[in-house]
């Protein structure tokens, strides 16, 4: 029956659409979007409770929990990914490496992009390689090559200035694809575009490298693939500066940037450049897209630019990650230390001080008076006070999920094994003893971001890494408590 509009307004509907868009605030939908997934999930919802109450399946195996959590699995992953009616995935054929990148199409080439970040990029056929941060040249890496697969070709935001401003942008990419046979499904990285102040759209190329990795064996394989071509048109006419934030969670080579106008460098922006370092939660981990990481989130509220060398289980005080900070041009700076340390059962506590100090003297270094914000981690039940190393644990691999456990032992931490809690309390204890003389060096409790109601109301999925939802608190509450009134990074 078709409710009047009177009646419609003041039903549960209402109530009941309001509560579905506050879940949805942790992925990355906009109008119109958003609404689509609300009547996509009241469909579902409201179907599937219509039909087992009915007895529709009562009759057959598996059990309708099984069925329903596996729903919700699979909405979560659909919602991770919505794909904008902007920026449709085309093919195109394959370039060779120094190709002279010309017409193509109605398209014509831009010149270079101005990067958010001044961390390397490599050539490497077909493409050049964007990086986070990366081993300085010599004749031996400086940390052990296979502890050091992918974190740092994952790259931060590209932007790209146009003027007066071309309606269509081709993005020519060659993306391998992560393929995890096992309990963690594969999720396919997305690429956005936004003009101006506004998101454009968000697009995905099945194309390119595939990087397959079995977690139970420990092996890894790359099978090669054709490069993709993501397209965004109907951009807005006039002068824009367009942003195209690269996928954070996969490697992305550069092949060729397309544009159907002439486009020139953008003026700097003129905005303070916030320079972070930290784990795979600062990498991104599990957010729903490169514009919704809480690093990211934190510097869109605080008007900044992002210089995100979060590196995903690389945040290990490693000396060379603090040279690439020092000599990274940063009006503020952040290191968020902790979980890694743990759970790779690093170092002790005799060796952790030092190895905390070294790595600011290095960062201060290049930048003797920028505030410079230490952050300690986030809550993590699993480490808070159970020592490394983290382990995977498989038992709920039949159902698709992937947890981790820590594997040692609450009394070893009497000679000197690091838990969180420990960790907490010596870096308040450092930045404190530091300060005295450095009053620009200031400290955040991690728990602040992420505490104890917050793991009630949003558990960490896998007991370490925060979902979409997580990672938008925490950008929200980051940037109140640095950019606000009174914090480290206040204008």
């Amino acid at each position: 029956m078709r409710l009047d509009p009177e009646t419609a307004a003041a039903s549960a509907g209402v109530r009941h659409a309001r509560m579905t868009r506050a879940v949805l605030r942790g992925y990355d939908l906009t109008e119109p979007d958003q609404t689509h997934a609300v009547r996509l999930l009241g469909s579902v919802f409201h179907g599937y409770v219509s039909l087992e109450m009915g007895g529709g399946f009562s009759h057959s195996a598996p059990d309708t929990q099984q069925t329903w959590t596996r729903i919700v699995d699979a909405l979560d992953a659909l919602l991770r990914n919505w794909l904008s009616p902007l920026g449709p995935v085309t093919s195109t054929d394959t370039p060779t490496a120094g190709e002279d990148m010309h017409a193509h199409g109605d398209l014509i080439s831009t010149p270079s992009p101005r990067t958010s970040s001044a961390v390397p990029s490599t050539w490497s056929a077909p493409g050049t390689v964007c990086c986070r941060t990366g081993c300085p040249p010599g004749p031996a890496p400086r940390t052990p090559t296979d502890s050091w697969p992918w974190p740092s070709p994952s790259p931060p935001a590209y932007a790209w200035p146009c003027a007066p401003g071309p309606p269509s942008w081709s993005w020519t990419r060659c993306p391998p694809s992560g393929s995890t046979p096992g309990p963690r499904p594969a999720r396919t990285a997305c690429t956005t575009c936004s003009s101006t102040d506004a998101r454009r759209g968000r697009a995905r190329s099945p194309r390119g490298n595939t990087l397959t990795i079995d977690m139970t064996a420990g092996t890894a394989s790359l099978e090669p693939g054709p490069v993709g071509t993501l397209r965004f048109p109907d951009l807005p006419p006039g002068d824009k500066t367009v942003e195209i934030w690269l996928p954070h969670n996969e490697t992305t080579e550069l092949v060729a940037l397309r544009a159907d106008a002439p486009v020139g460098l953008a003026p700097d922006p003129g905005r303070r450049v916030w320079l972070h370092h930290g784990s795979s939660i600062s990498h991104g981990s599990d957010a729903a897209g490169p514009t919704t990481t809480w690093p990211a989130l934190a510097a869109s509220l605080g008007g900044v630019e992002l210089v995100n060398l979060g590196l995903s289980g690389g945040a290990l005080l490693d000396p060379f990650t603090a040279r690439a900070m020092r000599d990274t041009p940063a009006d503020l700076i952040s290191v968020k230390i902790g979980i890694n340390v743990v759970n790779a059962d690093l170092m002790r506590l005799r060796a952790f001080g030092p190895a905390v100090h070294g790595f600011l003297d290095t960062v201060r270094e290049g930048h003797p008076t920028a505030p410079l914000l230490v952050v300690s981690p986030v809550l993590c039940p699993v480490h808070e006070d159970t020592p490394g190393p983290l382990a995977p644990d498989f038992s709920e691999a039949a159902e698709g999920r992937l947890r981790f456990v820590a594997t040692g032992d609450p009394a070893e931490r009497a000679s000197g094994k690091l838990t969180l809690n420990v960790i907490r309390d010596e870096l308040a204890r450092i930045v404190a003893q530091r300060a005295a003389d450095d009053p620009n060096l200031h400290h955040l409790d991690g728990r602040e971001l992420y505490g104890e109601a917050d793991a009630a109301e949003l558990p960490l999925p896998d007991n370490v890494h925060p979902d979409a939802a997580t990672h938008r608190r925490m950008g929200e509450r980051f940037a109140a408590l640095a950019f606000g009134d009174g914090g480290a990074f206040a204008a």
